[in-house]
């Protein structure tokens, strides 16, 4: 009986020992979300937080396969008009149940958000022409151009409570407020908590930027409990600190170590790591609208970044070999278009830049520029994978065929402000496709805007092209993938013809952690408490 009654000790502190029983997952970030709005920012980071907190009306998988959220199936009718059956039996955290009200209402909250970055998720939303419930778990859209990809594009949405506002009737009628009556909720109201009320398997406990956040288990989720009571990430900004805090155990799970510390880590039975490919292109938008433009100088006030010799001169001078050896530790590819070769819509096989200083001299002395001229390459340095130092690797590279490039690197947080104002000449960005399919980057970099913001939202630089513009409208209402396939091919050939981007690589993504943890890396590069589970 001693015997029997000692076993079964050792047994429960053996439990007790393991991550599940620890309760409370510790996860280190490279990139700090900047709020807990799930319509505030399209940016990875808070959208990886805000899945932990709200569902869309359907989600995506590891390698970015669309599945059902809170909607179970969904149709279209072959022209404009889709209908989404919803999930029944959800609740939000605060106990109020789920219904095609909350999604009346979010939708609208995202075309009526003063507080957003940007045109931010009102690309998906400014494309609906109505939005109607014949019941309580149906939801029918109906969008003023044709769009293939609306069961991805609404899953970007958080969905948050109508109860957070004062309200008559709801209804898709941005004009008279959606019957809204009182305040909408705010940026502040997120982060403090108050408005914080999503149907995720995670509850906002604090946000402090920063410091950390903490998140509670949401036990009534309705899909299923979580391993974790408690998650709580902390910000630390560089690779270094990171990596010690994971081998002192004061984190669980890092995101992005050094490559070049993988070897210490898989030699040490105590730590794993993943390495997964992301669809994330790192590269430069140049401001090809404006003479002169605010950082660059050159003689007669003139803008060099509107000749598009220079602008190929500006790509074919840098070494993008070097930086994903050196720079990359080998974990990111070369880019040479603006999603990776074999996904939908790509080129088959992209025209390789080659790096060939001597041509970027010879160029530029056709367009003038024999001696160069000034430019300051602005950058953040703290959201991509060595943002800054690839900054800084490029202006050496500019230099050297004549360009004197300065750099200007910034936190995020007053980077992507700036950016949005238009404030830069040559600005750095990272952008992976939500979609999984070309169209994600070219519409939103390359359209020239329209009025409703669905697309063109980030032309920061103004490039703007009528063959192009014309291809992208149409791909983008074209049902037909084939059709479609060859409609985005044609399109991104021209924007690579334009050159007014200058494409450098695709990230991979490095998680590393405890052992006793198994973490299932994403394409998208988010970082999900969900995707962390016992090891055995």
């Amino acid at each position: 009986m001693r015997t029997t009654l000692l076993t079964t000790l050792m047994a429960s502190v053996c439990f007790l020992a393991g991550p599940a029983a620890a309760q409370t997952l510790r996860i280190a970030l490279a990139s700090e979300p900047t709020a807990v709005d799930p319509h505030y920012h399209d940016l990875s980071p808070n959208n990886a937080l805000a899945a932990h907190l709200f569902d869309g009306l359907t989600s995506q998988d590891e390698q970015q396969k669309v599945k059902p959220g809170l909607a179970t199936s969904w149709e279209n009718d072959g022209k404009n008009k889709w209908t989404f059956k919803l999930r029944q039996g959800v609740t939000f955290t605060n106990g109020k149940p789920f219904t095609a009200d909350d999604v009346i209402f979010t939708f609208c909250r995202t075309l009526k958000n003063e507080t957003k970055i940007t045109g931010s998720f009102a690309d998906v939303t400014g494309n609906f022409a109505a939005v109607t419930a014949p019941d309580a778990h149906t939801i029918v859209i109906e969008t003023k151009q044709p769009e293939p990809l609306l069961p991805t594009l609404v899953g970007t949405v958080g969905i948050i409570s109508s109860g957070l506002a004062k309200h008559d009737k709801l209804s898709f009628d941005v004009e008279k407020n959606c019957g809204v009556t009182g305040e909408w909720p705010t940026l502040s109201t997120f982060n403090d908590g108050s408005s914080a009320i999503g149907t995720g398997p995670y509850k906002l406990k604090s946000y402090v930027r920063g410091s950390a956040i903490e998140l509670e288990r949401n036990d009534s989720y309705w899909g299923g409990k979580e391993p974790w009571a408690s998650v709580r990430f902390v910000p630390v900004t560089n690779a270094g600190p990171r990596l010690a805090g994971l081998l002192a155990g004061d984190y669980d799970v890092i995101e992005n170590p050094a490559a070049r510390d993988l070897g210490r880590i898989a030699n040490d039975k105590r730590f794993a790591s993943v390495i997964t490919p992301s669809t994330r292109v790192i590269y430069f938008q140049l401001d090809v609208a404006r003479a002169p433009s605010p950082f660059v100088k050159a003689e007669n006030d003139k803008n060099p970044l509107q000749d598009v010799r220079v602008r190929r001169a500006m790509s074919m001078a840098i070494d993008r070999d070097a930086i994903v050896k050196r720079l990359m530790d080998g974990a990111a590819q070369p880019a040479f278009q603006f999603l990776p070769t074999g996904m939908f819509g790509t080129l088959p096989n992209p025209p390789a830049i080659k790096y060939d200083p001597a041509g970027a001299k010879k160029l530029l002395a056709e367009a003038g520029y024999p001696n160069g001229f000034q430019v300051t390459l602005s950058s953040t340095n703290d959201r991509y994978i060595n943002d800054g130092q690839i900054t800084q690797a490029v202006a050496q590279y500019l230099t050297q065929v004549g360009i004197k490039a300065d750099v200007d690197a910034m936190t995020r947080a007053i980077y992507f402000p700036r950016r949005a104002k238009k404030e830069f000449s040559v600005a750095i960005g990272g952008w992976g496709s939500g979609t999984g399919e070309a169209s994600s980057f070219l519409r939103q970099w390359a359209a020239t805007p329209d009025e409703a913001k669905t697309i063109g939202g980030s032309n920061y630089g103004g490039w703007q092209d009528a063959e192009f513009d014309k291809l992208i409208r149409e791909a983008i209402q074209t049902l037909d993938d084939a059709k479609r396939d060859q409609l985005l091919q044609k399109a991104g050939a021209r924007v690579l013809e334009g050159a007014a981007f200058i494409p450098l690589h695709f990230e991979s993504t490095i998680w590393a952690s405890k052992a006793e943890y198994k973490v299932t890396g994403r394409a998208d590069q988010f970082t999900l408490a969900m995707s962390v589970k016992p090891a055995k």
